[in-house]
């Protein structure tokens, strides 16, 4: 008979290690079509080879031919999307894009997932700041519509356990997005990086959620609609609709609907 501690276990995920992709045998182009095109196409990958030649051009003439170029690159790419420089693509057929979407400077989308086809999805009128990363390995990443996030912003999605983030969110600068991020750890004789990660089933946002900066959200939680998180915050739990949250770890200190009763108190 099974005790109830070892029922609530969580799962273990033993991830297969990018070092052992680049480094396995075969020849030297079809591991980076692997691992870099995410595409064995000798003609996708020539495409993909002059898409990344464009990347280094500075300025309106970069601007102009990327807009030109790179839509190809994508699985889907909607209208008005903007390429700035220095942007790093990973496995691009498995990124879907909406209309208006703004890649800024050094941004890194990396879709390196081999069970789907749909890894990041970023939706209509979504902006990344410079230097966001978007990462998933086996995971993935969807950004609804009119989502803001800040520069040097990590979305990190591993092992199956995927990010949500809804529609009109603001995140702020340096925040850390983690599902499926945390390694085991009960084993003393290998490696902790030998132990696998455990599937905490990802993050979800729903909408109008903001978090301020530096803030730290990890695998497991859900943030309900109008969620407010204060700068340096580290979630770990699940927070409700309208809190406003602080601290590490991070606590509801606040609710925002009775912040709005004492201001129209006091005003009247």
């Amino acid at each position: 008979m099974k005790s109830k501690s070892n029922d609530k276990e969580p799962q273990v995920h033993k991830i297969k290690k990018t070092q052992s992709a680049v480094t396995k045998g075969g020849s030297v182009l079809s591991r980076y079509q692997d691992v870099i095109v995410g595409n064995r196409s000798w003609s996708y990958t020539l495409y993909y080879e002059f898409s990344m030649w464009l990347t280094h051009i500075p300025g309106a003439l970069g601007l102009v031919l990327r807009k030109i170029f790179w839509p190809r690159l994508f699985a889907t790419c909607g209208k008005g999307v903007m390429f700035a420089e220095g942007i790093i693509l990973r496995h691009p057929r498995k990124i879907h894009l909406g209309n208006r979407v703004i890649l800024s400077e050094r941004c890194t989308l990396d879709a390196r997932t081999n069970e789907s086809d749909k890894v990041i999805v970023i939706e209509d009128d979504v902006i990344l700041s410079n230097d966001v990363a978007v990462s998933c390995k086996e995971g993935s990443v969807k950004i609804g519509r009119r989502t803001g996030v800040g520069t040097q912003t990590v979305i990190h999605s591993r092992i199956h356990c995927p990010i949500d983030i809804g529609e009109d969110g603001l995140i702020g600068p340096r925040c850390y997005i983690a599902g499926g991020g945390s390694y085991k750890i009960d084993r003393l004789d290998i490696p902790i990086s030998q132990q696998g990660k455990i599937m905490d089933g990802g993050v979800k946002f729903e909408n109008d959620v903001w978090l301020g900066a530096n803030v730290t959200v990890l695998g497991g939680v859900t943030l309900g609609t109008g969620c407010v998180a204060a700068a340096g915050a580290v979630i770990t739990k699940s927070m409700p609709p309208r809190a406003i949250c602080m601290g590490v770890p991070a606590k509801v200190m606040k609710m925002r609907g009775n912040l709005a009763k004492r201001s129209e108190s006091i005003t009247n």
